[in-house]
């Protein structure tokens, strides 16, 4: 379950505000389907304040939580057992739920073999040159899952490089002369020309 409630909870925001919140969560012992079911929404917002837009978060937990009760009787395994094209369509008619948030929970709580895309990896394959910045998540996402073996353990530890590339050197002022990949990114070339290197 905390998988899925830091899944709904990091939407825009850091993990540090929401390990703050699951923290609340875990010291009043409601990180469970059946406490965050009977939990008042009010309550659950007030536990869940660090992580930031608590109010809508809130809502997005309990209708999660409710699905779960109305179609699983509770039962997480069960739902997470679903084939993967039926839970993430499942998941994706979720009010709160995007294409992000429902990768995250297939790959991390279901261990299904889906990449999860972010804006880490849009950024890095855009200042590659490998994509546009404006390509859709489908397409990005099908670039990835096309080129790389189905791999739950794989897709894990590539997002995970992808995302600790992005905030430590490929940030939105990037650290290019510390990059590894310098040598073959188009936004460095372009930087260091324009800066006369």
């Amino acid at each position: 379950m905390e998988v899925i409630v830091g899944a709904i909870l990091t939407q825009s925001t850091n993990w540090q505000n929401v390990e703050r919140a699951i923290a609340h969560l875990k010291e009043h012992n409601a990180l469970t389907p059946s406490k965050l079911h009977t939990l008042p929404k009010n309550q659950l917002a007030e536990l869940i304040r660090p992580a930031g837009y608590f109010r809508q978060k809130a809502k997005k937990l309990k209708v999660f939580i409710t699905h779960l009760y109305a179609h699983y009787d509770g039962d997480l395994p069960k739902m997470l057992a679903q084939p993967t094209h039926k839970l993430r369509a499942e998941l994706l008619s979720l009010w709160g739920i995007g294409p992000e948030t429902a990768d995250s929970i297939l790959l991390y709580a279901a261990r299904k073999p889906v990449f999860v895309v972010d804006a880490y990896t849009r950024r890095i394959c855009s200042r590659l040159g490998l994509t546009s910045e404006k390509i859709s998540y489908e397409k990005l996402q099908e670039l990835f899952m096309r080129k790389l073996p189905r791999s739950v353990k794989l897709f894990n530890e590539y997002h995970a490089l992808l995302v600790r590339h992005g905030k430590e050197i490929c940030r939105p002022k990037p650290r290019c002369a510390q990059c590894v990949l310098a040598e073959g990114c188009q936004f460095c070339r372009r930087s260091s020309s324009a800066l006369g290197r």
